[in-house]
């Protein structure tokens, strides 16, 4: 059988010994295979297996992001292997294992390595192999990555965007959102929670990854990819054709570094639905939704056609502009309730439809 030999630490620990090496994504994709969890059996369920079933949408996402300039997987994926198929040599600090499907379980790293599938350049990973593990160890193991590690919330992965040198999306709307957080006299002044942590504030309504979600698709949905050709600095950005940009409104702006514009777009917008519904707009109590995700999600979802509906070209509309708007709406303030806009993406929805109904008109 055809060999693969790369370099290999042993190391021991209180659950025995095992090895940490260097391998091909190419060499790794040929030997290893996933477990998944599932039932076997008719009168009493046996489970068995340790992993997940694949997210094919996981998997793209992965697969996109392997291509950037900066791609990068730091952590171990980890592996256990038979002692029949692996061979470590102390003095050289190698291990040789033998080359063929189904030789090493993936305990954790499914998603990495389907999305290193078909990568066309080497692309070398780190992985901790361990040999004859047998499957309470295999499952302690998973059980202890994926219970013990404390998740990164979106909302702090989008502050660190500020320490970026780089212009992207990420970075343009998260400095958006600071800005109307901290700028005395903004709509959203105080009201965002900027690392998405709980707070005893109770105008903190909206947090930082659902401002920056919704606001990046105003811009592109493409947001990594164009970072990474930012980054690569191959291709200058291009600005849309009219048609395109009735979608993506901010992107001419993005690519001309406008982004204090974007900024006071949002602004004047949303003043104006502090002037047009403004019990409502303050109101933070539970049950009202207008100055909260639901509001805000439906409102920031009809800003291109409001833009569009102006038609100021490369201006910028005025607090006014948007009011005028705004007021060919008939809801009132005691509308915005969860009672008749429901949590999550139907109230949405139903709140969107009933805005764009008359505003739109």
């Amino acid at each position: 059988m055809e060999k693969i030999e790369f370099p290999c630490l042993s190391v021991t620990q209180p659950i025995g010994t095992f090895y940490i090496g260097v391998i091909n994504a190419a060499d790794l994709g040929a030997i290893s295979y996933a477990d998944v969890r599932r039932t076997e059996g008719r009168d009493i369920e046996k489970y068995i297996g340790t992993q997940r079933d694949l997210s094919p949408g996981r998997v793209a996402e992965i697969k996109q992001y392997v291509t950037t300039v900066d791609a990068c997987f730091p952590t171990s994926i980890i592996l256990s292997i038979g002692a029949e198929h692996a061979k470590y040599d102390e003095t050289a600090r190698t291990l040789t294992i033998n080359k063929g499907p189904d030789i090493a379980k993936i305990i954790d790293g499914q998603h990495r390595i389907a999305g290193l599938e078909g990568y066309p350049k080497s692309f070398e990973v780190n992985v901790t192999i361990f040999i004859d593990m047998d499957i309470e160890d295999q499952a302690m193991v998973f059980a202890t990555i994926n219970l013990k590690q404390t998740k990164v919330t979106k909302s702090l992965a989008y502050d660190l965007f500020e320490y970026t040198e780089s212009r992207s999306p990420q970075k343009t709307c998260h400095n958006i959102a600071k800005l109307l957080n901290f700028k005395q006299g903004s709509p959203f002044n105080g009201r965002v929670k900027i690392l998405g942590k709980a707070s005893e504030t109770a105008s903190e309504v909206i947090t930082q990854a659902t401002f920056v979600d919704r606001l990046i698709k105003l811009i592109t949905n493409d947001p990594m990819g164009v970072r990474d050709q930012i980054k690569r600095d191959e291709e200058k950005l291009k600005h849309l054709k009219p048609s395109e940009a009735e979608k993506y409104v901010f992107w001419n702006r993005f690519v001309d570094g406008k982004d204090a514009e974007i900024a006071k777009i949002i602004w004047n917008y949303f003043k104006a639905v502090d002037s047009r519904w403004n019990t409502a707009w303050n109101n933070f109590e539970k049950g009202k939704i207008l100055s909260k995700t639901t509001g805000f999600a439906a409102l920031i979802r009809l800003l291109p056609q409001a833009l569009n509906k102006l038609n100021i070209g490369e201006g910028i509309p005025s607090e006014a502009d948007f009011l005028e708007l705004l007021k060919k709406s008939d809801l009132k303030d005691a509308d915005f309730t969860s009672d008749k806009f429901k949590p999550g993406s139907s109230g949405e929805g139903d709140l969107f439809k009933a805005l764009s109904e008359k505003i739109l008109k």
